[in-house]
């Protein structure tokens, strides 16, 4: 059974990584997806995979014009959303001391000010009982080496959600994070590290874990159809970690 028919996604960063493996589950599962992205390339591509139930948007989710271009899109084309995934984010891994305030505001940009308008401007357009997902991380909860920023702009990100799912109780719209753990896509290729380190940076984030392995795009796509879908029907608020189990060694 389709769990998500005829029902409408809008997931930033859907064009790699956990953000594709969504918007692709979703559509296995019946949804018609909008996906936004930066690069044009990726997003051009990523709609030819996912076929005709995707339509594709360039766009930085730092820049607010990106979010009107979005709703109007949505209005357009749908009329409304059911399913809106803040997914798309940026993350810089580097010591305090060493942060600057470019390397500071990217990454409160695309996580924390991306979210928040995001989900500000679809709002008038989700019809009531639908799913909000944020994407947050377990960085908020377990000190790792190098994230301190990225952690502070993920907190608040939880911090909305817990706002937002009483501010929309009567709408019956739910509000929930998933948290990855350490997850092989690409942005790992994306953090600023030398190329030469990234694997020994994999072997020890598997090695961290208590279920011995890097989470995959496709764990964290499965949590994202169950808080999508009305199997999370009376969920709402909650974080959830999809980490195995880093969290609790």
């Amino acid at each position: 059974m389709s769990r998500l028919s005829g029902q409408v996604a809008i997931i930033t960063g859907g064009n790699s990584g956990i953000g594709f493996a969504t918007a692709q589950i979703y559509v296995e599962n019946g949804a018609r997806v909008v996906i936004v992205g930066r690069r044009e390339d990726a997003v051009a591509e990523a709609v030819a995979r996912l076929g005709s139930s995707a339509v594709g948007l360039i766009g930085n989710v730092a820049d607010l014009a990106t979010h009107d271009r979005v709703t109007a899109l949505v209005a357009e084309r749908f009329g409304r959303a059911d399913i809106y995934v803040a997914n798309a984010g940026g993350i810089r891994i580097q010591s305090s001391v060493d942060v600057t305030p470019a390397d500071f505001d990217m990454q409160f940009l695309a996580n924390t000010r991306g979210t928040f308008f995001g989900v500000q401007k679809m709002l008038p357009l989700m019809n009531d009982g639908g799913s909000i997902i944020l994407m947050s991380s377990i960085a908020t909860h377990k000190v790792l080496d190098g994230h301190a920023v990225y952690a502070g702009s993920k907190a608040a990100i939880e911090a909305f959600a817990r706002n937002w799912a009483l501010e929309l109780k009567e709408r019956c719209i739910r509000v929930n994070v998933l948290s990855p753990g350490p997850t092989d896509t690409p942005i790992l290729g994306k953090l600023g590290l030398p190329a030469e380190i990234a694997p020994q940076i994999e072997e020890q984030s598997a090695g961290m874990i208590p279920f011995g392995r890097m989470g995959q795009a496709d764990d964290l796509a499965r949590a994202a159809l169950f808080l999508a879908s009305s199997d999370s029907s009376f969920v709402t608020g909650v974080n959830l970690a999809v980490d195995g189990g880093l969290t609790l060694a």
